[in-house]
């Protein structure tokens, strides 16, 4: 764990001395562009009596102005950049300490009805999801919570050999992330791809040809202009010209513009994030695949990407009144750049969502492959169809810390069931959020909290946190019967892990006993596998009748008038509760 520490400490020292380069950069950079626009202000006042000299002067000193503001922003982005790798290592020191339940905790991705997404702290305070989540993108974290909710068994090797690989790229995974982290836009994915697919032209086609031709004409009127042959009012009748034909597309210019905005951060920063998947040469299959789906025989989607968001920056421009004044009047530049943005968006804008999905899936893997480096001693399931479903060595729960974790061996064959019992506060739940966590981890490629594994694919299913809704004037009792009624119906249609904890608990001890049973007997007879824990020690006589149950315990002992636990899962049927001396213990009863 020490070694971890350094090494992100180490990165964290390195990036803050190149930030201190870069600041000073920064300010030599804004004390140059200072003395440059003194220097212009300077020129026009002495060369205001010579009017050839003094356009020139405004022309070539605005061109190295807007050369040096380019340059500035280079340099910002490059501090901020910097500024994004510190702060992803240290969260990454922050969690190794511990310290995550200030990052998000993707609560908005809980659902009672989904097959386990209620049951086992994948999402909230404290979850999974707060733990291992490392995306930057709104989108990225939705793929990432759409993988752990996903509860597919399919191609586990192929993404177990994306995350390994991954996992081991570091710089491109923190790079990615730190690049990623800098788009800031007013608008989601899905409004600009909804926006990109309904965009409707307003350019006629002659707008191709026009802005060149007028360009070409205000070029030779210069000549003239500076070799004598006209005056400077000829100028500015082209100047006005211009702006006339430029303020017939003004407000739907405007509009577009508005629109433009608001993506234009996004399109650049993406078609960054695409040139590092592009330029990468993937080994595993899983990652080939999906930097296919951003690779054009023509051109590189990277470059059609930057070439759009040029156009959008370009349309920016209309901001600086100058630019605008000088630019439209002379050039017609802004109808250029609105007819080249409509060619584009009416030829690539179709493909703009399978290129957004690229990027959140890979903003999302590298969350996967960020847990799987910093957990160097979990293990990648060994993926079998033999008559175990899953064997775990020395398994603990990947949320709790692990200097205190108390490690658990667990094989439980194809069709086999266990009812664990054990006194309170010993360890049942803990146990069974752990092993839930282990399935899902293992679906997902991720290795897992043990020392080995061997695991033949199952989808899971729980039901351990079923609650009442007053909103719907339902009870308790009532929900977990609908919960219990989707677990039948659901493992009849596939094959499934169930995961119970105390089933029942809204109906009477005698009620209950029965009901118990008769559910487990269901459950055994369709062949399933799973386990449940209960207090009823009733519940544990179904494994005489029914070889497929098995009885597993948690136990608790008194010492010194203390109460202590081992956490150890054992075979057998738990002999001592403790809820009557806690009661004494705590004062609420003699």
């Amino acid at each position: 764990m020490q070694d971890l520490f350094t090494f992100y400490q180490n990165r964290i020292d390195l990036h803050t001395a190149s930030m201190q380069i870069v600041k000073r950069r920064l300010l030599q950079s804004s004390t140059l562009r200072l003395v440059v626009f003194c220097l212009i202000c300077f020129g026009v006042y002495l060369l205001r009596g010579n009017a050839k000299l003094l356009v020139a002067t405004i022309i070539g000193g605005f061109a190295l102005f807007l050369f040096l503001v380019s340059r500035h922003d280079a340099l910002k982005k490059k501090k901020q950049k910097l500024e994004a790798l510190i702060g992803i290592n240290s969260v990454e020191v922050r969690v190794l300490n511990r310290d995550f339940l200030s990052l998000a905790d993707g609560h908005e991705f809980r659902n009672p009805e989904h097959f386990y997404s209620q049951d086992i702290d994948l999402f909230g305070i404290g979850s999974f999801y707060q733990y291992a989540n490392r995306t930057v993108l709104p989108e990225g974290s939705n793929t990432f919570a759409g993988l752990l909710l996903e509860n597919s068994i399919t191609n586990i090797k192929e993404k177990q050999e994306a995350i390994a690989e991954l996992s081991n790229m570091v710089d491109w995974r923190h790079d990615f992330s730190a690049t990623a982290s800098l788009t800031k836009t007013e608008t989601n994915n899905a409004t600009i791809v909804k926006w990109l697919k309904s965009y409707k032209a307003f350019l006629p086609p002659v707008m191709k040809i026009l802005p060149l031709l007028f360009s070409g004409i205000t070029l030779i009127l210069f000549a003239a202009y500076f070799l004598g042959y006209v005056s400077v009012v000829v100028l500015f009748l082209g100047l006005f010209l211009g702006l006339g034909i430029t303020s017939i597309y003004f407000k739907k210019i405007q509009k577009l513009g508005h629109a433009a905005s608001q993506m234009q951060s996004t399109f650049q920063q993406y078609n960054q994030l695409l040139q590092q998947i592009e330029r990468t040469d993937f080994d595993s299959r899983l990652l080939q695949t999906k930097k296919q789906d951003i690779i054009s025989n023509k051109e590189l989607t990277s470059a059609v990407l930057k070439k759009f968001s040029n156009l959008l920056n370009s349309l920016d421009k209309n901001n600086n009144i100058i630019y605008l004044f000088f630019a439209n009047g002379f050039f017609l530049r802004t109808l250029t750049h609105v007819y080249h943005i409509e060619r584009w968006v009416e030829e690539h804008g179709a493909s703009v969502q399978k290129w957004f999905e690229t990027i959140a899936f890979f903003d999302a893997y590298n969350s996967f492959g960020n847990f799987a480096f910093n957990h160097p001693k979990y293990s990648y399931p060994t993926l079998g169809n033999n008559d175990f479903v899953l064997q775990l060595k020395d398994a603990g729960h990947p949320l709790l810390d692990p200097t205190k974790s108390v490690l658990n061996d667990f094989d439980i064959e194809d069709e086999q069931f266990f009812i664990i019992t054990g006194a309170n506060m010993a360890g049942k739940s803990t146990f069974l959020r752990t092993v839930s966590l282990q399935i899902v981890m293992a679906n997902v490629g991720l290795p897992v909290c043990a020392e080995r594994s061997i695991y033949s694919p199952i989808k899971l299913i729980t039901s351990m946190r079923t609650t009442d809704s007053l909103t719907d004037d339902e009870s308790y009792f009532f929900s977990e019967l609908k919960r219990l009624k989707f677990i039948v119906e659901e493992i009849q249609n596939d094959r499934y892990f169930i995961v119970l904890d105390e089933i029942l608990k809204g109906t009477n001890s005698t009620d209950k006993a029965k009901g118990s049973r008769k559910f487990v007997e269901r459950l055994v007879a369709s062949k399933s596998t799973g386990v449940i824990a209960t207090h009823d020690l009733s519940l544990c006589e179904v494994a005489k009748e029914l070889k497929e149950v098995r009885n597993h315990y948690f136990d608790a002992e008194i010492i010194d008038d203390e109460l202590h636990f081992d956490y150890k899962f054992k075979a057998g049927i738990c002999q001592n509760m403790n809820a009557s001396f806690l009661l004494k213990k705590m004062g609420i009863v003699e």
